[in-house]
């Protein structure tokens, strides 16, 4: 029994390690980020996203870059009783363009957030790992200028999770959702 732990935990050490090797995307432009985004992909290997998948939608981010370099993250999302759910992030600047971290003040992480593929009229594929009490997980979102992105970049947001050791199941391409007013 022992063996089998330490065997499971070289192999989940492996996995994290290979996933903090992931790169922002090599000639990243934060002042192209600029603007409104649709969340419209969510793959975790948090426990928690099994329960709550089947719920959430699709939202809207805006992006602000500051001068400074840090980058200004405000997304919100009409939630079924009709309120609103917003949250706010100042990402702060890293010594790699397009690698940022944060700490979320709401779920208490820490957050290593990277631009990892950015088309800037189109999509933007972004990896974080989240730490929270010793533990951390894999986070990838996609987002799309329109709420329809063409399937290639759905495709591309997929695969990428799988190779990041993502479960398929633990993928979702978000449904439509009506904004925040």
């Amino acid at each position: 029994m022992a063996t089998t732990m330490l065997g499971m935990l070289g192999v989940f050490l492996c996995a994290l390690a290979v996933r903090a090797d992931v790169m922002p995307q090599a000639d990243f432009d934060l002042q192209k980020v600029r603007g409104t985004w649709y969340l419209v992909g969510f793959a975790t290997n948090a426990d928690w996203f099994v329960s709550r998948k089947a719920s959430m939608k699709m939202g809207m981010a805006t992006l602000t870059p500051r001068p400074n370099g840090d980058l200004e993250m405000d997304y919100s999302s009409l939630k079924s009783d009709g309120s609103c759910k917003k949250m706010n992030h100042l990402a702060k600047k890293t010594d790699v363009p397009g690698k940022f971290a944060y700490r979320s003040q709401l779920w208490g992480s820490d957050n290593d957030m990277r631009m990892v593929d950015v088309k800037y009229d189109e999509y933007a594929l972004i990896h974080a790992i989240k730490t929270k009490n010793g533990h951390s997980y894999v986070l990838n979102k996609l987002y799309s200028r329109t709420e329809d992105p063409s399937q290639a970049v759905l495709d591309k947001f997929t695969q990428f999770s799988l190779e990041q050791g993502i479960l398929k199941g633990n993928i979702a391409i978000l449904p439509k959702n009506e904004p925040c007013s």
